[in-house]
């Protein structure tokens, strides 16, 4: 049973590199087949469809963005700084394991098929971590009590944004150069003003 958790586990790890690299479209199972050195009717066997094995990638994916995210949680600091380790986080991210930025830009915002409802998406690991930092924010009277997907997009947009860019080769500097500026602008868009 181990050997085939890791094998599923070893599916997954190379789809996310594949399905980052090419788009969902543009993958094909005998290719996903062929660069793990399996029969396509192989991989069959751990997942029904293409649409599947997508899924289960956003959410191997999104556990282990969730379970960094949550360990900044645990930290007792200010939220300013959880804000600007969230954000060091994901710039490190783009630069470090790609895949995985790739795939939430190419494949989790393009293909509508992964996310049957609003519901998975706000069952993800990582979109739980962020609810989590966001009401302890909020208890600590650190950020202002607002609608928590218009916070969500502010993350997502500004770092996928920036993650493009470096992606594409198109900023001035190294990607995590733009740590304090990004953080600070979050912070600034999320605190209580007084």
């Amino acid at each position: 049973m181990e050997k085939r958790a890791n094998k599923r586990e070893q599916i997954l790890k190379d789809a996310l590199e594949m399905f980052a690299l090419k788009g969902f479209y543009a993958t094909t199972m005998p290719e996903m087949a062929q660069h793990l050195g399996m029969s396509p009717g192989n991989i069959y066997r751990y997942f029904s469809s293409k649409d599947e094995l997508a899924y289960e990638v956003m959410i191997y994916s999104s556990r282990i963005l969730g379970e960094e995210v949550n360990e900044i949680n645990a930290i007792p600091a200010h939220s300013k700084e959880k804000i600007w380790q969230i954000v060091c986080l994901f710039l490190n991210i783009a630069k470090h394991r790609r895949s995985h930025i790739d795939f939430f830009i190419k494949v989790t915002v393009a293909s509508k098929e992964i996310f049957q409802n609003k519901k998975t998406f706000e069952e993800t690991d990582v979109v739980k971590a962020f609810h989590i930092f966001f009401e302890e924010g909020v208890l600590k009277r650190e950020l202002r009590n607002q609608d928590f997907f218009g916070v969500l997009g502010l993350f997502i947009g500004y770092l996928s944004g920036i993650a493009y860019m470096y992606g594409e080769n198109l900023l001035e500097e190294d990607v995590t150069y733009y740590a304090n500026t990004i953080s600070q602008n979050i912070y600034e868009a999320l605190r209580i003003k007084e």
